[in-house]
């Protein structure tokens, strides 16, 4: 789905798009963790593209494809609920050590694509490898 956003900004509540053809969406702020923990000012501080938002000092990333589905598919994604608990876990840089881009695994989180079983093992096993090297860390 191309989505030509013309605007896009940010109330103490929502992020909000606007579309070429009028339409304006939200996402509520309090469902991002770093977003939700952000200042006022930091979540001024974004960039976007023709593919989503991103705020670089929080590390955080929205696919525009996000604001045009429903919550009810958030609820059902499996990676939405295993990440939504885990919000320590930076999606974007484990996208990054993944190879694959910060705008694709969202929409995977999100509902709007779904890995292949192998993608979704890939993810599970960056996830682990992760979780190891943590464990073996000593201070």
């Amino acid at each position: 789905m191309k989505i030509d956003v013309v605007k896009v900004w940010v109330d103490d509540i929502h992020v909000n798009i606007e579309t070429s053809d009028g339409q304006i969406k939200s996402e509520k702020i309090a469902d991002y963790y770093r977003l939700r923990n952000a200042t006022a000012e930091q979540r001024q501080h974004f960039e976007y593209d023709n593919m989503g938002i991103h705020w670089s000092e929080l590390d955080e990333d929205l696919s525009y494809e996000g604001f045009f589905h429903s919550k009810e598919v958030n609820s059902k994604s499996e990676l939405y609920t295993f990440f939504k608990s885990y919000p320590e876990i930076n999606v974007s840089k484990l996208a990054r050590r993944m190879g694959i881009s910060q705008s694709l695994m969202a929409s995977y989180i999100c509902g709007v694509k779904k890995p292949s079983a192998e993608r979704l093992k890939e993810i599970e096993t960056a996830v682990r490898s992760l979780g190891q090297e943590l464990a073996s860390v000593s201070l």
